[in-house]
């Protein structure tokens, strides 16, 4: 079973959001939803994700180029959007998904995803981390308060 194999299924099977699989072990699982499981995993990570096979519930622009930031070699997703696809190649990260879409949607399904807006304009793997980093950083601040 290749990496991505094993992600897809540890994915489905234990209903995470995110898992990351390297060298045929489990490096990191989330069940948080959006973007925080990947930022998590590269804080804790970091070079390390490189060369990694990724499986996530949804992946637009944002976790995208979180991806590519962080060089992993393949990825897939259950639901990706046409932006997030287009991130992905361009990056040449070979990628598998089940449903593509437009857009991602928030929680609601009203309107497109804050994070998918937020790096609308941004095409920088580097600068997306920093400033979805910060931008999620001040998402909890606010809440906390």
């Amino acid at each position: 079973m290749t990496d991505l194999e094993k992600a897809k299924r540890i994915l489905k099977d234990k209903n995470q959001s995110l898992v990351i699989i390297k060298d045929g072990k489990t490096i990191f699982c989330s069940d948080s939803p959006g973007i925080d499981g990947i930022l998590q995993a590269i804080e804790k990570f970091g070079e390390q994700l490189s060369g990694a096979s990724v499986a996530d519930k949804v992946i637009g622009k944002a976790a995208a180029l979180l991806l590519a930031y962080t060089q992993v070699a393949e990825a897939y997703a259950v639901t990706m959007s046409r932006k997030g696809l287009g991130t992905l190649r361009n990056h040449d990260i070979p990628v598998e998904y089940d449903v593509l879409v437009p857009e991602i949607l928030d929680r609601k399904g009203r309107d497109i995803c804050p994070f998918e807006k937020f790096v609308l304009k941004i095409e920088s793997p580097s600068q997306a981390f920093e400033e979805l980093k910060r931008y999620v950083e001040s998402l909890k601040e606010r809440k906390g308060r």
